[in-house]
């Protein structure tokens, strides 16, 4: 298989070809044991599927980078893919993860109200190093989960069929969730450490008065200094703050211009420019935005 290039995936037929596995018992639905995966002889660099892919694995072996810790797989992770994402395959590992893989079709969600809601859970857009690690009661109800859907599309499908595999598949996000709120309070250590990363990051653009030069810190770019995904760090300072990374940089913005306002006598204009707007009324709008006061009304009553 060529280097670098993903096998691409589009239906959950070809997965259970691909692996080896009989053809599924619904086409747009499939929760396989990974004992049953037969692993090829050359293994491709990476996958990108057509489909959801929800995983619960454990791998004795592996381990697994968060934040600026090491955990192994010996916990239980969750892993989440989206359609369309590359998912890099890690070769050199002597045991096979074991676990659950549940894969779902976008077509199956058709005129359900997960058809859109799938959409907000971030934790699809999270990064492999940013995977779900469960208790054991955790990991026992969302096993729970994936058995009740397996066995839903095993027996005989009638009119009920579809409505509780979709209710499951709500409980199974809705769990996921709660569990991703948990381990941001739980590994505290890893998630106030990427908070005080971001404070200074956020320090080096606006002491230095960079921000000319550099424009205005953008949630991609400070994500990407931080080694985490945009969503990830956006749920974790929601979690921690109350506030998600785009609010976060804005509230530092108008305290700084804040700052300016009341300590020196540049017109609004220069001050826009000097926090890395191109337009004066972009800095106006969004300062009116977050203190119902303009600039200059800002100034005024301040002095």
């Amino acid at each position: 298989m060529a280097d670098n290039v993903p096998y691409k995936i589009s239906t959950i037929s070809e997965y259970h070809s691909f692996r080896g596995l009989p053809a599924p018992e619904h086409p747009l639905v499939s929760v396989i044991n990974f004992d049953d995966i037969q692993l090829k002889e050359e293994e491709p660099e990476s996958l990108v599927c057509g489909f959801y892919t929800i995983a619960l694995k454990r791998h004795p072996d592996a381990r697994l980078k968060y934040g600026q810790q090491e955990y192994d797989f010996n916990e239980g992770v969750m892993l989440f893919m989206a359609p369309g994402q590359v998912f890099g395959i890690r070769k050199g590992l002597e045991e096979r993860p074991t676990g659950w893989m549940l894969m779902l079709h976008p077509d199956y969600l058709w005129n359900t109200r997960l058809a859109t809601a799938i959409k907000h859970y971030e934790y699809f857009d999270y990064a492999i190093h940013e995977a779900l690690f469960l208790s054991k009661k955790e990991e026992e109800s969302i096993t729970g989960i994936f058995q009740i859907i397996r066995q839903e599309y095993h027996t005989n499908i009638d009119n009920y069929s579809h409505n509780i595999i979709i209710a499951q598949l709500e409980l199974l996000l809705s769990y996921s969730e709660r569990f991703y709120n948990r381990q941001f309070i739980t590994r505290s250590i890893a998630s106030h450490k990427i908070l005080e990363q971001l404070e200074e990051i956020l320090n080096g653009y606006f002491t230095k008065d960079s921000l000319i030069e550099t424009g205005i810190p953008t949630v991609q770019g400070v994500a990407e200094k931080l080694h985490v995904s945009p969503k990830y760090l956006s749920s974790l300072l929601k979690n921690l703050t109350g506030q998600n990374t785009q609010q976060h940089i804005h509230h530092r913005l108008i305290e700084k211009a804040k700052e300016k306002l009341s300590t020196t006598g540049l017109s609004v204009s220069e001050i826009a420019f000097q926090l890395g707007f191109e337009h004066s009324q972009s800095f106006s709008r969004l300062f009116k935005m977050k203190t119902k006061q303009s600039p200059m009304e800002f100034r005024a009553s301040f002095n």
